[in-house]
């Protein structure tokens, strides 16, 4: 019997990978890049299954020049690589990975957080560069965590991972989105009107998928709103930042730090602007970036492409209504 043929973008954790080797004729691209447009086109052409990144465009066109694609797995916990309506109007089940990196990007985004306030980054450089010379008593002052506000925007899971992180420092919680009120009494956190949450916050964690009601959610008046000493943690996806904005207010002052762990574009370019700053602090997307997370990830992906080509349900559905629909 001829095995379903599996494109997968990138090469990943062997968990996910030894286990679609098992039953499909796996095809992998191995260059550290995401294969470039038509590449990415003609490995899919013939593909039954297509395992893709964040970084892969899988739109309309795709699906159309993949004639006997049967499932979407992504992956990632965001999808917004991927046309989700093309796909459900084609029939296409598309998966991705909740909730495995829940508890890692969260680890991630309170480092980014600690790091921020205590300089961590400016100090090393200060060591390096040979510019300790002595003990001084206003050397590399930063903020304080342990009861300060920690104001969440987007209180899911990995929001509400960064509360229970935030609390364990005595510090007050405050959320805008989410509806889990059950789990926000539980915290103990506090919900608070957008603009309200900027001005009380000393750190702002952002934890919202990118949709077009969050793009450029944080921009030039939302910088306005916040406090002089606010630091701005990003773990969920660069655009819901305005990047110029950021840019102005961290030169001018208007707030006091940045630390991102995604930016708008991705990669950023070595020629951004937001690089020449001391105050901001950027990290290359590795958010879920343990070896146990990926391998889960890995092994979550798999499963789901198995599932479609097996016209089973997907362990983890993006579009659920797609087993109503016929391709």
């Amino acid at each position: 019997m001829t095995k379903p043929r599996v494109f997968v973008t990138r090469r990943i954790p062997e968990a996910g990978l030894n286990l679609l080797q098992e039953s499909c004729d796996v095809r992998v691209w191995e260059d550290e890049l995401p294969p470039p447009r038509e590449a990415l086109l003609r490995e899919a052409a013939d593909a039954e299954g297509l395992l893709c990144l964040l970084s892969d465009r899988v739109d309309a066109a795709l699906m159309d020049a993949a004639p006997q694609l049967k499932v979407i797995s992504n992956f990632a916990v965001g999808f917004d690589n991927i046309d989700i309506t093309a796909a459900t109007q084609r029939g296409l089940p598309v998966g991705h990975t909740p909730g495995v990196l829940t508890e890692t990007t969260a680890d991630l985004a309170f480092a980014l957080l600690m790091a921020a306030a205590r300089r961590i980054v400016e100090a090393v450089h200060y060591v390096q560069e040979g510019r300790w010379k002595t003990w001084g008593p206003m050397l590399m002052l930063g903020q304080d965590v342990h009861g300060a506000t920690l104001g969440i925007i987007g209180l899911g899971r990995i929001g509400q991972a960064v509360a229970r992180r935030g609390r364990g420092f005595d510090m007050r919680v405050i959320y805008h989105g989410g509806s889990n009120e059950e789990a926000a009494r539980a915290i103990g956190a506090e919900r608070r009107p957008l603009d309200d949450l900027l001005a009380e916050a000393d750190f702002i964690s952002l934890h919202v998928p990118l949709t077009p009601e969050t793009h450029h959610l944080i921009d030039a008046r939302a910088f306005e709103r916040m406090k002089p000493t606010a630091v701005l943690v990003n773990t969920a996806r660069g655009g819901v930042v305005d990047s110029k904005a950021l840019y102005h207010a961290l030169k001018s002052g208007q707030i006091a730090y940045a630390a991102l762990d995604v930016t708008d574009p991705e990669p950023i370019p070595p020629d951004d602007p937001l690089l020449t700053l001391e105050n901001c602090l950027i990290v290359p997307h590795i958010g879920s970036a343990t070896h146990a997370t990926r391998s889960r990830i890995a092994l979550i992906a798999a499963q789901n492409v198995l599932a479609g080509l097996h016209g089973e349900r997907l362990p983890h559905c993006v579009n659920p209504e797609v087993y109503g629909a016929q391709r």
